[in-house]
C-alpha cells in the first residue's frame, strides 16, 4: 500500500481485538423534528452487523424487513451508535422488545422514513495497542498532515472480501466468463483456511459437485445455491445470473473500488494537486465539474473547498479528459472493459459516479496514550472509511 504520509515514520500496533476498541457513532444529516409517522431509535450494538439487528428488528416487532429504514451499515467487530426508523406504530411494543447485543438508547419522532445516504458522516474513537515508542508525537505529526492534505479516500482491503477476491468476481460477471466466475466463487483450495470449505473447492475443482456441496460450511448459502442449480442441470449462465442480485451488484461494486484504488495510489503524493482536465467534486455539495485550467482552480483545492476525484466506474459516469482521463480509459482498456460493459444483466447496471480522491480530517485528536498503546478520535464524512486513516497511521496492514 501506497501513503500519502510515507515520509513520515508510523505507530505500527494492532486494533479491534475488543469490540469497545473500535466506536462509531453516526452524525445524522438533520435532527428529528418531534412529529411524525416514523419512530428513529439511537441504537447501540456490539458483536453485530446493522443487517442482523434489522433481522432482529424486524422479528421482534413483527415488521418486514423493508419496514425499517437505515442511513449506514456499521461494522459488527466495533461497538456502534446509528439512527434506524420504524412505523411508530410499533412503538407501545418497543417496551417488550429484546435485543440481544443491542440496546435503544432513545426514541424520536419524525415525518419521513430514514434512507440509505441519510447522515453527514460518522464518529470514531480507536484504541490501537502493541503501538512502537514515540507513537505519540508520530500519530500527532501523521494526523496533522492528513488535516492539511486530507485522507486518500480509498476503499481498502476490507472491501475484498475474506479470500480478496471480490472484484475478480465483478471482473469475470462484466466479461462473461462464468464458468471462472464458478470457480472463484467457490475459492482458491490455496488460499482457504477452513478445512470444510477448502475440501469443497478441491472437490469442485475435480468436477465432483455432489461432494463440493456435502463439504461447504452451512453459513456459505451463496456457494450452496450455485452448486444445486448446477446438479440441476442449469449452465454457468443460469446458475450465476440465479443467484441474488444483490450479492452480484456487490461484486461489480468491489470492481469499481478497486479501480478507483488504483487511480488514487497512481496520484497518492499529490492528492490535491489539480491537472487539466480534472473532474472536480465540490465537498459542499457534491458537484463535480469539469476543470478546464487546473492553475486557475488550484487556489480552491489549496482550500479544500474542491478535490480531484477519480471513477466509480459504470455505463452512465463521466470520464476525465487529458491526461486523468486518458489514465482512466487505459484502465478499462487493459482489462477489455468499456463503460457499456457495466451493463451486463436486468438489474445489474452500474449507472457509476465520481468519487473525490481525498477527504477532509476532523476533530482529530488523541485522547489518551500509554507506553503501548494509543487511543485517538476523528470524524469522517459519509462513505469514507476509518481504516484510511489507520493505515496512514499504523504504516502496516492490520
Amino acid at each position: 500500500m501506497k501513503f500519502a504520509t510515507a515520509d513520515l515514520p508510523g505507530i505500527g500496533g494492532s486494533y479491534k481485538e475488543t469490540p469497545t476498541d473500535f466506536e462509531v457513532e453516526e452524525i445524522p444529516l438533520y435532527p428529528c423534528c418531534g412529529s411524525g409517522e416514523h419512530l428513529y431509535l439511537w441504537i447501540e450494538k456490539s458483536g453485530i452487523s446493522t443487517s442482523e439487528l434489522i433481522s432482529r428488528l424486524a422479528r421482534g416487532l413483527q415488521l418486514k424487513e423493508n419496514d425499517i429504514g437505515y442511513a449506514g451499515l456499521k461494522d459488527s467487530r466495533a461497538l456502534t451508535r446509528q439512527w434506524l426508523s420504524i412505523p411508530a406504530t410499533k412503538q407501545p411494543e418497543l417496551e417488550h422488545l429484546h435485543l440481544n447485543n443491542a440496546r435503544i438508547l432513545d426514541v424520536q419522532r419524525h415525518t419521513n422514513k430514514l434512507r440509505l445516504g441519510h447522515l453527514a458522516g460518522n464518529r470514531f474513537s480507536i484504541r490501537v495497542g502493541q503501538v512502537k515508542p514515540n507513537a505519540a508525537p508520530r500519530a500527532e505529526a501523521i494526523l496533522a498532515k492528513l488535516h492539511r492534505c486530507g485522507v486518500p479516500n480509498r476503499f481498502g482491503e476490507q472491501r475484498y472480501g475474506v479470500l480478496g477476491n471480490s472484484a475478480i468476481l465483478g471482473q469475470l460477471l462484466l466479461l462473461g466468463d462464468n464458468e471462472e466466475f464458478c470457480r472463484e466463487l467457490l475459492g482458491d483450495p490455496q488460499k482457504i483456511n477452513h478445512p470444510g470449505w477448502k475440501k469443497a473447492a478441491l472437490a469442485y475443482r475435480h468436477g465432483l459437485l455432489e461432494q463440493a456441496l456435502k463439504e461447504l460450511p452451512g453459513a456459505m448459502r451463496l456457494e450452496q445455491r450455485l452448486l444445486r442449480d448446477l446438479l440441476r442441470g442449469k449452465s454457468h449462465k443460469q446458475a450465476v445470473y440465479g443467484l441474488p442480485k444483490q450479492r452480484l451488484r456487490f461484486f461489480l461494486s468491489a470492481l469499481q473500488s478497486r479501480y478507483f484504488d488504483q487511480l488514487l495510489d497512481a496520484r497518492i503524493a499529490t492528492l490535491g494537486k489539480l491537472k487539466d482536465g480534472d473532474i472536480a467534486y465540490k465537498h459542499v455539495n457534491g458537484a463535480c465539474f469539469l476543470v478546464a485550467s487546473a492553475e486557475l482552480e488550484q487556489p480552491r483545492a489549496d482550500t479544500f473547498e474542491i478535490s480531484p476525484t477519480a471513477p466509480l466506474f459504470g455505463h452512465k459516469v463521466m470520464i476525465a479528459t487529458g491526461e486523468p482521463g486518458a489514465a482512466e480509459t487505459e484502465l478499462l482498456k487493459a482489462a477489455d472493459l468499456t463503460l457499456d460493459s457495466w451493463k451486463p444483466a436486468p438489474g445489474l447496471a452500474m449507472p457509476g459516479e465520481r468519487r473525490p480522491l481525498r477527504i477532509p480530517l476532523e476533530l482529530a485528536k488523541i485522547v489518551s496514550a500509554t507506553t503501548d498503546s494509543l487511543t485517538l478520535e476523528f470524524a469522517l464524512p459519509k462513505g469514507s472509511y476509518a481504516t484510511s486513516v489507520l493505515a496512514e497511521l499504523m504504516k502496516s496492514v492490520h
